[in-house]
């Protein structure tokens, strides 16, 4: 995993296929079996950001198929 900061509040990262699965499958683990004690925003915000990732894996360009 690669982090940058393009300005103060704004970071872009770039991770292999497994990191970021790793992390939104966390993401989806806490969205769905949330202690109570998890504030109400926190699950709202875990929610938005699953369904922005969502939604862009649906428009990514398809990897073109590599000949061995």
């Amino acid at each position: 995993m690669e982090l940058e900061r393009i300005r103060p509040l704004v970071l872009r990262g770039t991770f292999h296929a497994y990191e970021l699965a790793a992390l939104i499958a966390a993401a989806r683990y806490v969205v769905e079996s949330a202690p109570a004690e998890i504030p109400t925003e926190a699950l709202d915000q875990l929610n938005q950001l699953l369904t922005d990732y969502e939604h862009h894996v649906r428009n990514l360009t398809p990897q073109p198929h590599q000949h061995h």
